[in-house]
């Protein structure tokens, strides 16, 4: 068996950022992923760092529109027929998490990561070389009526309360920022603070670089098992290899509870399937992210393109793609920004590993200290990343932590 000192299992974004922040500490370390840099969600995100978004997504907002989204097979919110038995378990415990004593408790800890994740965020962008690659061109939430942005209004307050700036705009305020919107949109909110990275998959293969620049090593191979040993973690890969870690992290996005398991925990982890289409850059004159709240989605600008995506559909990692989707929200964008060039474009789905109330999963195995997690980011694993690679440095040199993690526990459910 070849000894190594820290294994970290996927390299996507919060894999990657983990590792770095790991060999900045002075630790070996060695990252495992099935198919290697950013080939998973890190790749098709909407490439945002949305630390203003402190809100979970299970909120009893949430639970008055999902009965008119789940009506529509290509909406915001979906389940297959196929898959719906399957999830029930995990929709139970997602409508006991809106709760509002339980909405405003993962309101506090999301707020605390979110402060940490930015507060992390250009010091690990300068360390890595990617801080060019980082835009502040702010975000703008658009609204059809005013029953919707009124419903809106509780959500802004919670972040004035935390001191989050934003400007609600009408229809001549919206133009000055973003020319070309449908006069169906009557009020909008712009957020200055909103962040964004060039490209998602350009940032994650350059964060594999740098790690390898710096002696790390990245392999590929598919994890089946773990198991605690004496003074360490055996590895049990696809093919018959095996590997022994003095510690290890499992960040492995959507298949990470069922590498968890073979330790006996049962994390109820699923799969947000989220699609995009990537269309050219000239596809129209984007100047900022919008967001389409009452429709699921967004537009953003990258350096590859114009991205339109977002939406949940829960149906697991194994039912083929639905692409009709990205085709239904390619013709709602349209209709919203009527200069909007549909032509060529490229579709995408990805796998967003999602726990319940919408926190990730971030502690010790209960089989072994030497078993980290740090998954289950949701909509979140971009924004959270450098948040996320300081407390798994922490953890695994015993360096106090700047939160409270109790409410990321791997126990808690």
């Amino acid at each position: 068996m070849k000894e190594k000192n820290v294994v970290i299992i996927g390299a996507g974004v919060v894999g990657l950022s983990a590792a770095i922040a790991a060999m900045a500490r002075g630790l070996d370390v060695t990252v495992i992923d099935r198919e290697g840099p950013a080939a998973g969600a890190s790749a098709g995100n909407a490439g945002a760092f949305a630390f203003t978004d402190i809100l979970p997504l299970a909120s009893p907002g949430i639970l008055r529109k999902a009965p008119k989204w789940l009506l529509d097979p290509l909406g915001p919110l979906s389940v297959p027929p196929a898959y719906a038995l399957q999830i029930a378990p995990w929709m139970f415990r997602f409508w006991r998490a809106c709760a509002p004593a339980r909405v405003a408790h993962s309101t506090v800890a999301q707020t605390a990561m979110m402060d940490l994740s930015k507060s992390e965020l250009e010091g690990f962008l300068s360390l890595t070389g990617t801080l060019p690659m980082l835009r502040k061109e702010g975000n703008l939430q658009v609204y059809e009526s005013e029953a919707e942005f009124n419903a809106s209004l509780s959500g802004w307050t919670a972040r004035e309360a935390h001191g989050i700036e934003f400007h609600h705009l009408d229809p001549a305020g919206m133009a000055e920022i973003q020319p070309g919107l449908s006069p169906r949109f009557i009020r909008g909110t712009f957020t200055a603070g909103w962040f964004s990275i060039a490209d998602p998959k350009l940032y994650t293969l350059a964060l594999a670089d740098h790690f390898r620049s710096r002696g790390g090593r990245i392999e590929k191979g598919e994890v089946n098992a773990l198991s605690p040993v004496e003074g360490g973690v055996e590895i049990a890969l696809s093919g018959g290899r095996q590997l022994t870690a003095g510690q290890v992290v499992v960040s492995a996005g959507a298949f990470s509870h069922r590498i968890a398991r073979t330790l006996g925990e049962r994390i109820p982890l699923e799969t947000e399937r989220g699609y995009n289409t990537t269309l050219p850059a000239d596809a129209f004159d984007l100047r900022t992210q919008i967001t389409f709240g009452g429709h699921g989605f967004v537009v953003t600008r990258l350096s590859t393109g114009i991205r339109v995506g977002g939406a949940v559909e829960l149906g697991g990692l194994s039912l083929p793609p639905n692409f009709r989707r990205s085709d239904a929200m390619l013709t709602r964008a349209k209709s919203f920004l009527p200069g909007l060039k549909t032509e060529g474009g490229v579709q995408w789905m990805g796998f967003r590993p999602s726990l319940p109330d919408s926190l990730p999963v971030i502690g010790a195995a209960r089989a072994t200290p030497r078993v980290l997690y740090a998954f289950g980011h949701g909509h979140l694993g971009l924004t959270q990343s450098a948040g996320t690679a300081r407390l798994v440095a922490d953890l695994l040199t015993g360096a106090p932590l700047p939160l409270d993690i109790q409410p990321f526990s791997p126990q808690r459910f």
